[in-house]
């Protein structure tokens, strides 16, 4: 468990940094809700129908996200800024996988399709209650300018009141959906 765990950490690691695409922060914050839903997803899903034991998922997750805090903590000891994910974003929704698991007796189709669902929708909610509370991106671009995008590159400034361009929304939408193949998958790496 270490070992995978220390892999899906590597590989989420740069997850948070959508704060530092100061220009890009809503379509980026989009793109890594899934990646780290992906990440979480299958390696909980996979130790959680391997052990047979409902909770699990969370203890997948709580590896995960100390392993995050320790190489953040390498990060910053580089001079790069640390809150990007300190908090634990992927706990809650670990934890509803190991509820989706354990209110089915231990069945596996309702873990991929409830257990999807759930943790699909609630990543990136947790991870905008993140970013809200942790990171300010204005005070981060100032602090650590990088070079402008050109004039062709400029997104368009998205219209965050409306539902339909909501990140949130839009994330957890494709969460919802591909989370439980991402559940599906983590359950067939057992068989």
């Amino acid at each position: 468990i270490v070992v995978v765990a220390v892999n899906s950490t590597l590989l989420t690691i740069n997850a948070g940094d959508y704060i530092f695409y100061t220009d890009w922060a809503w379509t980026s914050f989009v793109v890594f809700s899934i990646s780290q839903t992906l990440m979480l997803v299958v390696g909980a899903t996979y130790y959680l129908t391997f052990t047979g034991v409902p909770g699990t998922a969370t203890y997948y997750a709580l590896i995960m996200t100390v392993y995050t805090w320790i190489a953040k903590g390498a990060w910053f000891a580089l001079g790069y800024p640390y809150d990007f994910i300190v908090t634990p974003v992927w706990l809650p929704s670990a934890m509803l996988l190991d509820l989706a698991y354990w209110a089915t007796k231990k069945n596996k189709h309702s873990l991929i399709l409830f257990g999807g669902v759930l943790c699909g929708m609630s990543l990136p909610l947790f991870n905008m209650v993140n970013l809200i509370t942790v990171a300010d991106p204005l005070e981060t671009a100032f602090k650590y300018p990088r070079p402008t995008l050109p004039p062709y590159m400029t997104p368009i400034e998205p219209q965050v009141g409306k539902f339909y361009n909501s990140p949130v929304a839009l994330g957890a939408g494709a969460g919802a959906v591909l989370a439980c193949t991402f559940a599906a998958l983590g359950c067939k790496l057992n068989t």
